[in-house]
């Protein structure tokens, strides 16, 4: 932010425009008790010295993403949904500007049109990465999501199917983002009330009741669905298949879920340059088909020509009902986190599709090794929930069963400057003692190497 002094003439101009003579006069009905109360402060120091004094301070903070234990920040493996990603210096740059940093809904476009341009360009992004037609100008975050996608289904069988089948693999948090949202009095919610469930048990509960199926791919446990034909069952019973992509930098790898047939995707847009910013704010990612444009949550910005034939863009699809008949509205969702869109779509750019693959191939590579390597340990087993298999395909997240409790492993790993992973116990009470690690391109083959002996030394 920009200091901007104001000089002793700006100040006489200001007072005499609200027709005061002086401060003094301006705060004249303010006791002088409290006008200028005594203050008890440090002797003053140099900006020099105090910016010492705020790195002091800063350095007794946590932080992530450093080779050296304790010292300067922590190796983390943590993952489960908010993902460590380096982040491009050009973005915070970029995004912290002044007409970025406050920009809100730009309903006129005649003096916005950097922000629609931005976020149509986002939009095109998205469609690519996804592979489906249409995406809107973002939710809040990841669950909202997946739960306005919910909302969407029904309305578009009319309110005539109420059921949603949603697989116990989606993230634990989304599901009950979902519940919030869809109370138990409005829709029936059905699917993850046994964890165990897989998706032959999900295809036999779709029927004429189902307004969709809900999956994410890769998992909550990073392993990738085996999704050839699911879209067909799907579609074959009336309902819609909506696809939770996350992580979303898979994506930059995997077979797009528009490909396999998707109707709905959502996802966490955090990783796409926003970095971990202690949970928040984040980006939820939505893209649909066509065809179901007009029942889509938020807006969506498009492009068109001005009465000179110059190229523009407008808010080309906004559910006004959201903002005054709120009663009548498809969805309420009425400001979403343009900033982190603007973000994505900078980080996107900035990337390209080599450079997203590259990261994806580092993600999948580097957690390859990781499983490689602690799999070989004494008390230790990679699992997976595809029990007849040994090793089930994943991205970068895997879970790993553990000889003592993970809160434990955890503490112990915390004391040698590792951020350890998931306890899966937490939401999963027969997944006991496993845990869920989580490797990026961030994590070097140092690091990992020093996980590995970490464990074998606590185990």
């Amino acid at each position: 932010m920009p200091y901007l002094p104001n000089t002793d003439a700006d100040r006489r101009e200001m007072l005499k425009t609200i027709g005061v003579a002086s401060v003094e006069e301006l705060f004249h009905d303010v006791p002088e008790s409290h006008r200028f109360p005594p203050l008890k402060l440090p002797k003053a120091v140099s900006e020099m010295e105090i910016l010492d004094e705020l790195y002091a301070m800063a350095l007794k903070n946590s932080s992530t993403g450093c080779l050296v234990p304790r010292k300067r920040g922590f190796a983390t493996f943590l993952g489960a949904g908010a993902y460590h990603h380096f982040v491009p210096s050009v973005i915070p740059y970029l995004a912290g500007r002044g007409e970025f940093a406050t920009a809100y809904t730009p309903y006129q476009p005649e003096v916005s049109q950097g922000t629609l341009q931005a976020i149509f360009e986002y939009q095109s992004m998205i469609v690519e990465l996804t592979g489906m037609d249409v995406v809107n100008a973002s939710h809040y975050d990841g669950a909202t999501s997946m739960a306005e996608a919910a909302i969407m289904a029904v309305n578009v069988s009319r309110g005539k199917r109420r059921k949603i089948v949603v697989s116990p693999s989606v993230h634990p948090q989304y599901r009950q983002v979902l519940r919030t949202y869809l109370p138990g009095d409005q829709v029936t919610i059905v699917g993850d009330q046994n964890l165990r469930n897989n998706l032959d048990d999900l295809k036999g509960m779709l029927d004429d009741a189902t307004a969709c199926l809900i999956i994410q791919n890769p998992n909550f446990f990073g392993e990738l669905m085996a999704v050839d034909g699911l879209a067909d069952a799907v579609h074959a019973a009336g309902a819609l298949l909506v696809v939770v992509a996350n992580p979303i930098i898979s994506l930059g790898l995997l077979k797009p879920p528009g490909d396999y047939g998707a109707d709905i995707v959502v996802a966490e847009g955090q990783p796409l340059g926003a970095g971990l910013n202690f949970g928040g704010p984040y980006l939820g990612v939505f893209a649909a088909r066509e065809k179901y444009v007009r029942k889509m949550p938020g807006r969506l910005v498009g492009e068109t020509t001005d009465i000179q034939g110059r190229r523009g863009y407008v808010l080309t699809l906004t559910p006004r009902e959201q903002h005054i008949r709120r009663e009548k509205a498809t969805s309420n969702i009425c400001t979403n986190q343009g900033l982190i869109a603007l973000m994505a779509g900078m980080y996107l750019a900035y990337m390209g599709k080599r450079g997203l693959r590259t990261v994806a191939e580092l993600c999948y590579h580097k957690a390859h090794y990781a499983a490689a390597e602690i799999d070989r340990l004494d008390g230790y087993r990679v699992v997976n929930t595809h029990r007849a298999l040994r090793y089930a395909p994943f991205f970068n997240e895997f879970p790993v069963r553990c000889p003592r409790p993970v809160a434990e492993i955890n503490a112990a790993l915390l004391e040698k400057g590792i951020l350890g992973g998931y306890d899966l116990q937490q939401d999963y009470p027969h997944a006991e003692n496993e845990m869920l690690i989580c490797v990026t391109e961030m994590n070097t083959r140092e690091q990992i190497d020093r996980l590995v002996a970490a464990l074998a030394e606590i185990g």
